[in-house]
């Protein structure tokens, strides 16, 4: 579904604004990528400068877009430098005030809002040509399609367009794709991809693919695409990097998200701690049932996750305070918007962090559980177990490596 037209000159103008609508900064620039052949070009984020630095901000991270501004989804910016990656193109530097052969110059470029009714994005869709003649006192605009301007977009190398080619496939079929190349290509591939793209191939595939993929990355490149995946991947690969590497990648990485990761890797890989997540919808029983539908409507949850929301008293960051009970979205469609999550709580099987993984495997059979609630010896909400890790577990490593053997899958054609 499309939506609303911006003109790229107009973001460049935009202040960054943190989760709580503060100013944090200033877009300076928009990045974009090619898209699948026949697709206009994608917008992956923007460039800013925060506290004196000149930063990335993924568009993944970008929760609102308005005139008023770009409001982060969390309160989490990252500060690393912006290096322009092979395949990227910056609007505002790149392409704005470019010649074309037709003696026209590019004065702006239109990107519109789209949806497929989960998550969002951002394409090229015009572009705005002016033409200037010292004849005439006033210049001349006209707006084209991209496609006519396609030029201004295009891949510098076979593997970014190959990168663009599978950035709108399943992570999992992306995957099938990669084990197909050899190592060279793959990581190669790696380079050009986006980091939360990276993060989501490399959840797909086992341990010691991982590590053979990244293992041409350099440091910065390689926190910013883990610091885009799954506390439970993250953890499960962090454990398989020499003790040294390990150490330079928790020193490097956000604070906050080294002790977490630090926290999960003090589990033991088989047990309830091992398998858990700490990204869970937490909130108090005094919070109101339209709080919990908003949170739930985050595309970014996971169906597992999303089909409840934890209470536990504050703090609501794990770990918690007192763990009280959970609310299931369905129950939430049922009341009205101001009751309080206090009034609808319900009573659900709990776990430890060590309690060994084939107990954790019966109580979700026992009870038909999408996610089971982890809590310390003081009653407190560690995180949780989703349903998809479960299964996940069950499989075996051998059920990725099974998938070496089914065909690469084809994309239909889009027809309009």
């Amino acid at each position: 579904m499309a939506g609303e037209v911006i003109y790229a000159f107009r973001v460049m103008r935009l202040p960054l604004l943190d989760a709580g609508g503060a100013q944090i900064g200033r877009i300076d620039d928009v990045v974009v990528v090619p898209g699948r052949p026949g697709h206009p070009p994608r917008v992956v984020g923007f460039v800013a400068t925060s506290q004196r630095r000149r930063i990335f901000v993924n568009w993944a991270r970008i929760g609102h877009l308005d005139s008023g501004g770009a409001q982060l989804r969390s309160w989490d910016v990252d500060l690393h430098p912006f290096r322009r990656r092979s395949g990227e193109t910056l609007i505002g530097a790149e392409v704005i005030d470019r010649s074309m052969p037709s003696g026209e110059t590019v004065s702006d470029v239109g990107l519109e809002q789209h949806s497929d009714g989960r998550t969002e994005w951002w394409e090229v869709t015009k572009i705005r040509l002016v033409r200037r003649n010292v004849l005439r006192p006033r210049p001349s605009y006209r707006l084209v399609d991209w496609r006519e301007a396609q030029q201004l977009f295009a891949a510098e190398t076979a593997m970014a367009a190959e990168a663009a080619r599978l950035r709108d496939m399943h992570p999992s079929d992306v995957a099938v794709v990669v084990r197909a190349l050899p190592h060279s290509q793959r990581r190669q591939l790696a380079e050009e991809m986006d980091d939360d793209r990276l993060a989501d191939l490399l959840e797909e595939l086992p341990e010691d693919e991982q590590l053979r993929l990244i293992e041409g990355l350099d440091l910065d490149r390689l926190v910013g695409v883990l610091e885009e995946m799954e506390y439970d991947d993250l953890t499960d690969l962090l454990s398989e990097m020499p003790d040294q590497q390990r150490r330079a990648v928790l020193d490097a990485m956000d604070d906050e998200d080294a002790e977490v990761v630090t926290r999960l890797l003090s589990y033991g890989d088989r047990t309830a701690g091992g398998l858990m997540t700490p990204e869970i919808i937490i909130l108090g029983p005094d919070d109101t049932v339209a709080r919990a539908l908003a949170e739930l409507r985050n595309p970014d949850w996971t169906q597992a996750i999303a089909s409840q929301v934890f209470i536990c008293q504050p703090p609501f960051m794990p770990p918690t305070g007192r763990y009280m009970g959970v609310v299931y979205a369905q129950r939430l469609l049922r009341e009205p918007p101001g009751m309080e999550l206090g009034r609808c709580l319900r009573n659900i099987a709990v776990t430890t962090p060590n309690t060994p993984e084939q107990e954790v495997y019966e109580q979700f059979a026992y009870y038909n559980l999408m996610a089971l609630p982890v809590l310390d010896e003081a009653g407190r909400l560690l995180g949780a177990v989703a349903v998809d890790d479960v299964v996940d577990r069950l499989l075996g490593v051998d059920w990725r490596l099974r998938q070496r053997r089914r065909p690469a899958p084809v994309q239909p054609a889009v027809t309009s």
